[in-house]
């Protein structure tokens, strides 16, 4: 009788540690199911001239990564970086000037080796798709052309390089009465679309979208710094791992024949 009361004491004590693991494996394959289906949202602060090969991208890598939602913030490089050294919540910044981005290496807000030199891009003189007397930089001269439009150079990297050019030309005391400055090279596209200025000056990438204007003139890339567009990764970021993962995809061949196919060249 004692070694049948003690054979049942072990029977219900495995019992009881069975029901205990299952319980416990259940617990965790139900915490990983959550944590699977949670979805992490990345902010990329980006310049405005990146909007339409970024917005490709996207749904790309959202198809592959679903559990991933991309959040973009479009506007000058400038803005932009003011904005994250103040303390914005960013995980990723695509400057379209080096200056910008060294600046918050300098201040420790992105480590050098999470950063790279990804792509350049060329500047060109905009006019809209009407019968215009500008065909090149020295045309703004002109006494009937009016207004011209630029980003501001202060805050947007294609509004410097405009100014660059624009002196390096030796006209710029000559159009600086004339400029209308626009708070990114996005509004710069707007207002020569809408002919509310007699031509601007934008990225190539840029005019290359938009049907409604022509092209009449390129800088010579001497005449400013070089146009180069710095991506890295934000040291505050809560999600490193994913904004590694998007990092690396971005420079990923894939990725790389999209902003090719918009007009950027590769670094």
């Amino acid at each position: 009788m004692w070694k049948q009361l003690k054979l049942v004491a072990v029977i219900a004590f495995l019992l009881v540690v069975i029901v205990a693991c299952s319980n416990t494996e259940n617990t965790d394959q139900s915490s990983r199911s959550k944590k699977a289906k949670e979805k992490i949202e990345l902010t990329i602060s980006a310049a405005a001239s990146l909007k339409d090969a970024m917005t490709e991208i996207q749904d790309t890598y959202k198809k592959e990564h679903p559990e991933v939602a991309l959040k973009f913030n479009f506007a000058g490089s400038g803005s932009l970086q003011q904005q994250i050294s103040q303390g914005a919540p960013v995980d990723l910044f695509f400057s379209a000037a080096e200056d910008k981005f060294d600046r918050l290496v300098d201040e420790g807000k992105i480590s050098k080796k999470d950063g790279v030199d990804l792509l350049g891009n060329s500047l060109v003189l905009v006019v809209p798709n009407k019968k215009s007397s500008i065909s090149s930089f020295k045309d703004l001269t002109k006494a009937d052309i009016d207004q011209i439009a630029i980003g501001i150079p202060e805050s947007v990297p294609a509004g410097k390089y405009a100014k660059e050019s624009l002196e390096k030309m030796e006209i710029w005391n000559d159009v600086e009465p004339k400029i209308v400055y626009a708070k990114d090279v996005r509004q710069v596209l707007s207002y020569v679309e809408t002919g509310n200025v007699a031509a601007g000056v934008v990225y190539k990438t840029d005019a290359v979208i938009s049907d409604k204007v022509t092209i009449a003139a390129t800088a010579d890339a001497k005449t400013h710094t070089p146009i180069i567009y710095p991506l890295g990764i934000v040291k505050d970021t809560k999600h490193r791992e994913e904004a590694r993962d998007f990092y690396q995809y971005l420079q990923s061949d894939e990725a790389l024949k999209v902003f090719e196919k918009y007009g950027f060249t590769v670094e």
